[in-house]
């Protein structure tokens, strides 16, 4: 699907109709934030001429607690409504006004997607129904 079909369909979209999912592997750190693993190369031949033995094959990103309980969230079966609920109940006081946490994972989740950390279930779907 190329660039203008997927804005397209996300432009009319209400965001927290979306249900996004991970594209992108992840581990815990001891303290329990994510750490997103992005590898280098995402192709096997560029990995293997050019990946030096000595380095890591991921660059990592790690996220704070709000961010690490969000990405935990994306399971591809909640869409971002309740992904929001959710933090909501776990993070009480934490949003000051009322639409303040729909806001701010809504900022986070379009951040991840524009770099590729996540998609979401209807692209996919309309993707395979091409």
């Amino acid at each position: 699907m190329n660039f203008f079909h997927r804005r397209k369909i996300l432009k009319t979209a209400n965001f927290l109709d979306l249900t996004p999912v991970r594209v992108m592997d992840h581990e815990l750190n001891e303290n329990g934030n994510v750490t997103i693993l992005l590898p280098r190369f995402r192709k096997k031949l560029a990995s293997t001429l050019l990946q030096p033995r000595s380095k890591s094959k991921f660059i990592t990103i790690r996220l704070d607690q709000f961010g690490s309980e969000t990405w935990l969230l994306i399971d591809g079966q909640r869409n971002v409504a309740d992904i929001t609920n959710v933090l909501k109940k776990t993070f009480p006081g934490e949003f000051l006004a009322n639409g303040e946490a729909d806001e701010r994972v809504t900022k986070f989740l379009s951040l991840l997607y524009d770099q590729r950390y996540i998609s979401f279930v209807e692209l996919q779907q309309d993707r395979h129904n091409d």
